[in-house]
């Protein structure tokens, strides 16, 4: 609990001492002749003992304040080894700065938990549990080792446009809007400007981006609105460059992740660090795998949510977490990919216990190959005229991914829905709060 004026934890040196805390109103008992108060901030609780023959007027005040009110109280920090936190406040003084209103929509710390539809229609409310603050705190943890781990690789983090003039990806899944007299989309990805970026000399960059895909699915693993860390890097020899950062960053996050035991132990999570390198394994080999486990699918098609998991229980069975799965079918990736022959790609996928999680590949640097990959998908050469001027005037070998950051909270704190790890999920159905 801090002290709310120092920004500061109170410690065993203000035992004794005056001090001046500040939150929510968790819960209160009346036993009549003394009242406990149990105060919340984003460190945790703490507990306020008011005494009746103290400071009546106090007591009253204290006893009447309905729950999720905001106060801040002064008074004497004493020792008291039977409660959570080895101290307790005794008030002189509270200052109400906001009464909460009831009944509550939902509640903080009620056993009885409130459906899903419910809290997030109340996210701000929903915000202020425990367990969903956990979530957050690991996710900016793990965010802060991206860029630490990055920089290290000496990546520079950018900011591209998010209103552009055609679709990142080639594809269909776009929000339209209107810009002035013109039309506009939404970004699906950084992936123009990031590659256009590696014809300047800022060969190694990264973002932490937005994705915006008007895809109608409706499904525990799908948003409409996402984050992601979004990666290119030039002068690399082949795709397996690219991979080698992913596993490197993955693991750094897992990590880092296992480290916050307190937010884990709040969710009752364990987290074991995964062992790199990841394997590789390659489309055919996939194919082969799951068609032996009655999968219908056939060579050149995308693997289904179905396959995705039948291939995470085949690598669960071996101890492995964590594959890349390689040499993808030309057409069946998006027109920037570099082909390897006229049949495979060197785009790979990165998956964690049957979930895709990243995705990337070396990209084409030559501007004539990346004509004709537009025209073989079916896209207009002309519609990306600023894209392609990048790669005019000198390109070196380049590869990239996208590595998605509330998918890879899912798997690692094995959370069933998608919507649990953004503040404010956005999905087919929901543009509010």
């Amino acid at each position: 609990m801090y002290r709310s004026h120092y920004s500061k934890e109170i410690t065993k040196t203000e035992y004794n001492s005056k001090v001046i805390v500040a939150g929510w109103v968790e819960d209160t008992r009346n036993l009549g002749s003394i009242a406990f108060l149990i105060l919340r901030d984003k460190k945790g609780t703490l507990q306020l003992t008011i005494l009746k023959k103290k400071i009546p007027e106090l007591f009253e005040k204290f006893i009447s304040l309905p729950r999720e009110s905001v106060i801040s109280v002064k008074g004497l920090c004493k020792e008291n080894g039977k409660v959570r936190n080895g101290y307790e406040i005794l008030p002189d003084s509270v200052d109400i700065l906001s009464i909460s209103e009831t009944p509550l929509p939902l509640g903080v710390v009620d056993k009885v938990e409130a459906d899903f539809d419910t809290r997030l229609d109340n996210r701000i409310i929903d915000l202020r549990k425990p367990e969903t603050q956990a979530i957050f705190k690991i996710r900016n943890a793990v965010l802060a080792v991206a860029h630490e781990y990055l920089r290290s690789q000496s990546f520079l983090e950018i900011h591209t446009p998010k209103i552009i003039a055609s679709s990142s990806e080639g594809g269909t899944d776009v929000f339209k809007l209107q810009y002035f007299e013109k039309e506009a989309f939404l970004a699906q990805s950084p992936q123009l400007y990031k590659q256009g970026l590696m014809a300047t000399g800022l060969d190694r960059v990264y973002e932490i981006a937005w994705y915006f895909r008007a895809e109608e699915h409706n499904t525990r693993r799908h948003l409409n609105e996402s984050t992601a860390i979004d990666v290119e890097m030039a002068f690399i020899k082949d795709e397996e460059d690219v991979m080698r950062i992913l596993e490197n960053l993955v693991h750094a996050m897992w990590k880092r992740a296992s480290e916050c035991t307190e937010e884990l132990d709040i969710l009752k999570k364990t987290v074991t660090i995964p062992k790199i390198p990841f394997p590789r394994l390659t489309y055919d080999y996939v194919v082969n795998k799951i068609q032996q486990r009655q999968s219908p699918i056939q060579w050149g098609m995308d693997f289904s949510t179905e396959d995705e998991r039948l291939l995470g229980d085949i690598m669960k069975k071996e101890g492995i977490d964590f594959y890349f799965i390689t040499k993808y079918p030309l057409e069946s990736k998006p027109f920037y990919t570099m082909p390897s022959g006229d049949k495979y790609s060197r785009g790979f996928d990165l998956e964690c216990k049957g979930v895709e999680i990243s995705s990337g590949s070396q990209r084409i640097h030559d501007v004539t190959l990346l004509k004709e990959r537009l025209k073989a998908c079916n896209l207009n050469p002309q519609d990306f005229y600023a894209y392609l001027n990048a790669f005019r005037y000198g390109m070196p070998p380049h590869g990239g991914f996208g590595f998605g950051i509330e998918r890879f909270l899912m798997e690692l704190l094995e959370i069933s829905n998608i919507r649990e790890c953004i503040l404010f999920p956005r999905d087919r159905s929901r543009l509010t709060p």
